[in-house]
């Protein structure tokens, strides 16, 4: 298999799985695996096409970051509200991001911890949906300092592959009272910041590494993951307004299990 049609799949799982609460990293380890390529080799390029999928959540959204850019210049309290809660939101992972690189980057190359972190990952969303209490806060503007604080906080549990960061952020939110609507946006939102920071250090950690044929695969990959996570995200969102998080919990739990039996018998 070459390494064009290797970056267009590795993109399309970005892109499917970035948004969804299934760990789009520990997806795309497996997946490298799967396809019998080193799974270090191709860690930065895992990492570096994230920002594709990110720019699919500003198009989708583009009113909404419109609206607060206009607020922000006229200093308009949900608009301020709506950037310091996410900012509170990314901090953490900022400190411990840098505090714990190296240990991260070693995780990902671990496909084992991905398959135990999707199965504890899939009980863990099948717990908060069924014991969690949330009520309607308006928006991501209307929640509350404490609660951004606590959710980056959670984010950070994202740092070990297949944990899922969308659905770190999402559990964590709902864990807090955060309605799901409202915790799937401050996820989303929440993403650009966060991906954004993670590429741009994993970029510049391993510039030297990194040759034009690796950085054409990347721009593949980029423009893959961006055109799936468009059409993924819609379909998500009529998902859970429907069915709620138990279909990815489900998926969550049989994809650890089988991905334990097959590296234990490969």
């Amino acid at each position: 298999m070459s390494d064009l049609i290797v970056a267009i799949l590795l993109g399309i799982v970005e892109g499917v799985t970035e948004f969804l609460p299934v760990s789009s990293t520990g997806h795309l380890i497996l997946a490298t695996e799967l396809m019998g390529y080193d799974a270090a080799r191709w860690a930065v390029f895992n990492i570096a096409i994230q920002p594709g999928a990110i720019l699919a959540i500003v198009v989708l959204y583009w009113r909404t970051f419109l609206a607060v850019g206009r607020g922000l210049l006229t200093w308009e309290p949900g608009a301020v509200a709506f950037v310091r809660n996410l900012l509170l939101a990314f901090f953490p992972a900022v400190a411990l991001g840098l505090a714990f690189d190296d240990q991260i980057e070693a995780l990902l190359e671990n496909a084992a911890v991905v398959a135990w972190a999707l199965i504890a990952g899939g009980i863990a969303i099948l717990a908060v949906e069924r014991l969690a209490k949330t009520e309607n806060v308006l928006g991501v503007a209307g929640v509350s300092t404490a609660q951004s604080i606590k959710i980056g906080l959670v984010q950070c549990l994202a740092m070990v592959p297949g944990v899922s960061r969308s659905g770190a952020t999402i559990m964590g939110a709902m864990a807090l009272g955060v309605d799901r609507r409202t915790a799937a946006d401050f996820s989303f939102f929440l993403a650009l910041p966060t991906l954004s920071g993670a590429t741009v250090l994993q970029l510049f950690k391993h510039r030297d590494e990194i040759g034009t044929d690796d950085l054409q695969l990347i721009g593949v990959g980029f423009v893959v993951s961006f055109v799936v996570a468009l059409a993924v995200v819609k379909a998500f969102m009529a998902i859970v307004t429907r069915h709620g998080f138990a279909p990815f919990a489900w998926y969550r739990i049989i994809a650890g299990v089988v991905a334990l039996a097959w590296l234990s018998l490969r």
